[in-house]
């Protein structure tokens, strides 16, 4: 059993020791060009002061007060949970850690936590990156109980005639494909969380996967979802499509543990993909890039990846090399369980021609799995990897955080250099400057979804710096069209920015759901609305 980090991002195997950090002060300070970082000690498990619990329904065998299980599940992994977990503060620790069984023992717990004044947060894999399963201090009322899922992590079902299976929602990624596996069948869903995440919280939070055009979010994927609420089972019917008024789903779909805790779900399946082609586009001009981009997406050929890289992005996870450094990148990509698919590559690398790319290795085409050594193959490790990267770079003294949007592809020029600007004002008064890199993770015929990374020496208030960042570029993504956030959820994080997306007699309908379903206010309080009094 592989042991996860309690203040960084994945397994503790994969973290460096003090050695391995040392060395790599040189390389990063010559990556980004800061000077001056140095290795802090790493933080020490034994070293953490915890409060008492406030509750404890010892005389439920599913929930425990442990004080390794309430560490472990008291943040998430936002930049924010990362400096406090390193700087040893966990004073948000929920009270009680419940791992139910079955639904039974969710329907029991919600029965106490409404008589006992407790409130009540799912976990999913505890990746949030949103505070979106941390309760502010104010709004914690008689005590915390965390809801982990991960009892439920089975394919309970699987048709193979309408190729989909019923999934227990505590199922990680790496879970629900193994068992999918023998079928021949996969979701196909690959967030970048995909190690740690689970199946409940990919659809409580809308998330979206590794491709970037056609089955990009978890809608995408959802047949049917069963939640349990407070006051009852809240499941819909198995359909391919229906036209029968609002649908239940999509209520359900990014409710964020709010309207009730996601127990399962029927998800759509596809067969695994045996064929492959792959080309790397390199643009010397990112405009070009851009309006390659949107022509390939307009032109309805639906590459299984479109990912555009611009060249900070590239640089920074080493992509480019000797000559083609300073360059944007574009990795495109198209898979199959049928046949390798020639045309549409062959149409969307003379797009990028057309618009000044260059793909200096032409097409790659395989079989099976594997991939060409190639900057696709590079990019796509760099992708899996990159998380873990962030608890390093803060030991060292960086603060490196993202942010995501999307936008109409009329309002992306301003938006980009809306965003641009007020970042880098924002990262020269907190850190003396400091770089900011952008690529599309997902694109469609009307827009892309711009990701951003930031990176700039930690000084004074690391956490105080960090707000200032990210609030100047929530502002910048409102005021210039995108949205607050393409697919990491709202959470308490983006909830302000939210309150003001979206329109208030929706807000109203909203709120009008939360008491129908949750009367005594028991769930994750504080997300998508404001605490009511």
């Amino acid at each position: 059993m592989r042991t996860r980090s309690f203040w960084a991002w994945g397994y503790e195997d994969k973290l460096p020791d003090e050695e391995t950090r040392r060395g790599l002060v040189g390389f990063v300070e010559a990556l980004l060009g800061f000077s001056g970082l140095a290795p802090a000690p790493l933080p020490s498990l034994e070293a953490i002061e915890l409060a008492a619990p406030r509750a404890a329904l010892a005389d439920l065998p599913f929930c425990s007060t442990d004080r390794l299980a309430r560490i472990h599940h008291t943040h998430g992994r936002s930049f924010r949970d990362v400096a406090r977990g390193f700087a040893g503060d966990f004073r948000a620790a929920p009270d009680v850690v419940a791992v139910p069984r079955d639904e039974v023992d969710l329907a029991q717990l919600f029965e106490r936590c409404a008589n006992d004044d407790l409130v009540l947060v799912p976990y999913g894999g505890g990746t949030s990156v949103v505070s979106g399963i941390e309760v502010d201090e104010e709004h914690r009322r008689g005590g915390v109980v965390t809801v982990d899922l991960s009892a439920l992590d089975r394919v309970l079902e699987v048709d193979e005639v309408s190729r989909a299976a019923r999934i227990q929602a505590g199922a990680r990624g790496p879970v629900l494909e193994a068992q999918l596996a023998p079928y021949g069948l996969s979701l196909r869903f690959f967030p970048q969380s995909f190690e740690l995440s689970t199946l409940g919280g990919w659809v409580a939070t809308r998330a979206g996967g590794h491709f970037a055009t056609v089955y990009t979010h978890i809608d995408d994927l959802t047949e049917s979802i069963r939640m349990l609420t407070p006051v009852g089972v809240w499941a819909s019917r198995r359909l391919p499509a229906s036209g029968a008024g609002p649908s239940p789903d999509r209520l359900a779909l990014g409710s964020e543990g709010t309207l009730g805790v996601i127990t399962e779900a029927w998800m759509k399946l596809h067969p695994r993909p045996r064929h492959r082609t792959r080309a790397t586009v390199l643009f010397p001009d990112f405009e070009r890039a851009v309006a390659a981009v949107r022509r390939i997406a307009q032109a309805a050929l639906h590459p299984t990846n479109c990912r555009l890289l611009d060249a900070h992005e590239a640089g920074l996870h080493r992509v480019t090399q000797g000559e083609d450094v300073g360059k944007s990148v574009l990795v495109l990509a198209y898979e199959s369980a049928d046949r390798v698919i020639d045309e549409p590559m062959a149409r969307a690398v003379a797009i990028c021609a057309e618009e000044g790319g260059v793909a200096p290795r032409g097409i790659s085409k395989k079989t099976d799995d594997g991939g060409a050594d190639d900057a696709g193959a590079a990019w796509k490790q760099a992708f899996v990897e990159a998380p873990y990267l962030q608890g390093v770079l803060l030991s060292l003294g960086v603060i490196a955080d993202t942010f995501e949007t999307a936008c109409t592809w009329d309002a992306f020029p301003r938006l980009h250099a809306g965003v641009t600007e007020a970042v880098h004002e924002a990262m020269r008064r907190v850190g003396g400057g400091g770089k900011l890199t952008c690529r599309f993770t997902h694109v469609y015929p009307d827009g892309p979804a711009p990701y951003y990374t930031f990176l700039v020496p930690a000084r004074g208030d690391v956490l105080a710096a960090w707000h200032e960042i990210k609030q100047a570029a929530c502002e910048a993504l409102l005021a210039h069209g995108g949205t607050i956030t393409h697919h990491h959820a709202v959470g308490r994080m983006h909830r302000p920015f939210y309150d003001r997306q979206r329109p208030a007699p929706f807000a109203a309908a909203l709120r009008a759901a939360q008491r129908a379903v949750d009367p005594h206010g028991i769930l994750n309080p504080g997300v998508l609305l404001p605490v009511e009094p």
